[in-house]
């Protein structure tokens, strides 16, 4: 009984010093961070000036060239679009093989959790460099680093779900004698597609935004137009440019969660 009421003490001792030494260490990092990047709040005191400047030259945007974005507009949907359904081609059996209950060997295995790995860990954006480098500018790149992006990121969540569907299924399906090709279509499939779907729509509605982005590095679509934009300085077309983004960044957002929501 002694010894009891002796420990907690020191118990509720060590967890008091443990919360000070968290603290004390997430400060630090924090005031290490905060320095590293250089924070000085006064310089965005100073610069509000040139902010306002630019916002006075962006205003009234620039309507009347609305026609010459709209083609930049579809080209940065269907970057997003096609590299993800051809993502989705080449993600699935590749998760298939990268789950420890459906693929046939451990080497296969090892070998494909390596290569989602690697197409996973380097950004689009990075991808989008190595592609315009080897095949030029245009909308081309751009499709090739998101559909080689979107391989690991849905390969990867692809087969988490397939590792954590219900194999009852698939045992009465397997103890019947039916081939692999029939348990994956009859048993693995109709357990896991709604929510492969429903990542697939998620990975849609991030591919849009990052389609976006590609265009600075000349992957074609709004980003290169707005680049360009910037560079001569055409703050109006900017500020159109912007809105049509926000248009559709909003327009896919809201459309993939109700596709998602009717699913689920």
């Amino acid at each position: 009984m002694s010894a009891t009421l002796t420990r907690q003490p020191m118990n509720e001792s060590r967890r008091s010093a443990l919360s000070f030494v968290i603290v004390f260490v997430c400060i630090a990092a924090f005031i290490q961070a905060a320095i590293v990047v250089h924070a000085r709040p006064q310089d965005l005191i100073t610069g509000a000036h040139g902010i306002a400047d630019i916002l006075r030259r962006s205003w009234p945007p620039d309507i009347a060239g609305l026609p010459d974005m709209l083609w930049p507009a579809l080209e940065t949907i269907d970057i997003a679009l096609f590299g993800t359904a051809v993502a989705v081609i080449f993600a699935l059996p590749l998760a298939l093989l990268a789950a420890r209950n459906t693929t046939p060997a451990t080497p296969v295995y090892v070998i494909s959790r390596m290569f989602i790995a690697l197409a996973r860990v380097v950004p689009d954006l990075v991808w989008a460099l190595i592609f315009v480098t080897a095949v030029g500018l245009g909308p081309f790149p751009g499709t090739l680093a998101i559909m080689l992006h979107s391989i690991g990121m849905l390969g990867r969540l692809f087969s988490e779900v397939i590792e954590d569907m219900d194999m009852g299924p698939v045992e009465a399906l397997t103890m019947t004698g039916a081939s692999r090709m029939a348990v994956f279509s009859h048993a693995v499939v109709p357990t896991v597609i709604p929510s492969l779907l429903g990542i697939t729509l998620y990975r849609l509605d991030e591919n849009i935004r990052s389609s976006l982005v590609l265009g600075f590095v000349g992957a074609g679509g709004i980003g290169f137009l707005l680049l360009t934009s910037m560079e001569l300085f055409q703050y109006r077309t900017v500020a159109m440019l912007l809105i049509l983004t926000f248009v559709i960044v909003i327009v896919a957002e809201r459309g993939s969660a109700a596709l998602r929501q009717r699913i689920s």
